[in-house]
């Protein structure tokens, strides 16, 4: 599989009735068998204002969590291919809500946070990157 781009941003109102402007979007662009795909991974602002509560592995971390060349990569970039490390058959899917904070932060479990800053730094260098296996951003047992 080869990443193409992971981007997260903020929802805005498209109408003055609805509640957009209280959801982030996360998108991971990926080719997987000679075919591009978009994953997007939809989920309530808040936890990505208050991530560190309740993700042990960024526990006291703050938005940018790292930055690459000049670009910064905060939270909301970097749960869209953290979903699909931690589940692979979401390749299959276009797009998942998260429910709960818990949810969420099981999607960081076991992911090797600065193992998935050569994600984007091959992005950044290469224009993509080539995901081999997930298994390698997951945390070794020790």
């Amino acid at each position: 599989m080869r990443i193409i781009n992971c981007r997260g941003y903020e929802l805005e109102k498209a109408q003055p009735n609805t509640s957009e402007d209280f959801f982030n979007r996360s998108e991971v662009t990926f080719e997987d068998d000679g075919q591009e795909k978009t994953l997007h991974v939809l989920y309530i602002r808040y936890y990505d204002e208050n991530f560190s509560e309740y993700i042990p592995t960024l526990s006291g971390q703050t938005d940018p969590i790292f930055e690459i060349g000049e670009k910064n990569i905060t939270f909301k970039d970097l749960v869209a291919i953290t979903c699909l490390i931690k589940n692979p058959s979401f390749r299959q899917r276009k797009r998942i809500y998260i429910n709960t904070p818990e949810e969420l932060a099981g999607y960081f479990e076991g992911v090797n946070i600065p193992k998935v800053r050569e994600i984007f730094e091959g992005l950044h260098n290469q224009g993509t990157y080539k995901l081999s296996s997930p298994l390698q951003f997951l945390a070794q047992p020790s």
